[in-house]
């Protein structure tokens, strides 16, 4: 198999489309629960303009150390940032850490593809 590298330079525009991802410190007891309210959240972004996708990945093994890892895509920093500025968002992801009885490190960030890698 071959793969076509390619390499892209930091955006140089404000609309260019962004990555979040979000890994999760859970307690592996803890992800059934999580992940269904985690769910009722990621409805809410859905609708929002600038949303692309999103899918939450669950780890195989329950000694890794992030076992759940969120990746969501959307059009521009900006539409990322007014969606999550939803005060409806806001409290019911305050809410799901407070809920669980271990405690639950989130690890959030915006990222730019750096290195694409496809097959042919």
């Amino acid at each position: 198999m071959t793969t076509e590298t390619q390499r892209n330079e930091a955006p140089d525009s404000s609309d260019s489309s962004v990555t979040f991802i979000n890994v999760f410190e859970i307690d592996a007891a803890e992800l059934d629960e999580f992940v269904a309210k985690w769910e009722q959240r990621a409805l809410l972004m859905r609708d929002k303009p600038g949303f692309i996708d999103s899918r939450m990945h669950r780890a195989r093994s329950s000694s890794s150390r992030f076992q759940l890892v969120n990746v969501s895509h959307w059009v521009s920093q900006e539409a990322w940032e007014a969606a999550t500025a939803d005060p409806d968002f806001a409290s019911r992801t305050q809410a799901a850490r407070e809920q669980t009885k271990q405690p639950i490190t989130p690890n959030p960030g915006v990222y730019d593809v750096v290195v694409e890698l496809t097959a042919h």
